[in-house]
């Protein structure tokens, strides 16, 4: 279904207003230019029938205007030549032709009256496609300007998470940096470790072997 019923729709309409109802602008105005644009071409074909049937009927007056004034010739004829009776019928016919030029006289006004109505149309339409399309433009450029903008706000988000990102890689090389250095500190405090446990078995070795002599020699000194 259209978005205008009748021409007058489409004069009467506030295009602001419609667009401001409309959950798709955008589409909406174009849809409304199609229309406009469909509706101009109807009405310009409409006049061009009405130019070529004002040609038609133009023509016809004109052999019918020769018409008359032929009968009017051939009516004086015969009465110059007292043939009465032949003016007579000339006369009638001149009659029968000036009744249906009169007739084509009116087809003509009311064609001429149409002709005018459908160039007020055609003046309206264009003024009202004009706007549409003015309206379109601004929309398309309000659209780019807004996707430009949400374009850039992401390039911003993005940049900036981006950062973030480099800024916690950089925090955990250097968590990693200072772990090994601590693992390295822990390594050598295991190896001075396991060094002294060594040394304390042996120096036990001596202790208990030191111990086992003097006992041996308290019993010999006991016997």
């Amino acid at each position: 279904m259209g978005i205008f019923s009748r021409f007058s729709d489409i004069v009467q309409a506030n295009i602001n207003a419609m667009l401001d109802r409309a959950e798709d602008p955008e589409k909406m105005i174009r849809m409304m230019i199609s229309e406009m644009e469909e509706t101009l071409i109807e009405v310009r074909s409409s006049s061009a029938r009405i130019i070529a049937d004002r040609k038609t009927a133009e023509r016809r007056l004109n052999r019918m205007k020769a018409e008359i004034s032929e009968w009017e010739r051939k009516a004086k004829l015969a009465i110059e030549k007292g043939r009465e009776d032949l003016a007579r019928a000339a006369l009638s016919e001149k009659q029968v032709i000036t009744e249906d030029v009169d007739t084509i006289e009116q087809d003509l006004q009311v064609l001429d009256d149409n002709l005018a109505k459908l160039d007020q149309e055609i003046s309206q339409l264009q003024g009202k496609l004009q706007d549409a399309k003015a309206k379109e433009k601004t929309l398309k450029m309000r659209q780019e300007a807004t996707g430009a903008r949400i374009k850039a706000k992401r390039q911003t988000e993005r940049a900036s998470v981006e950062e973030a990102f480099a800024k916690f890689e950089q925090f955990e090389r250097r968590m990693d940096h200072y772990e090994s250095e601590l693992e390295v500190m822990d390594l050598g405090k295991e190896g001075a470790s396991l060094k002294q446990q060594f040394t304390d078995l042996e120096n036990d070795d001596k202790i208990n072997a030191e111990l086992e002599r003097l006992k041996t020699g308290i019993n010999k000194a006991d016997k």
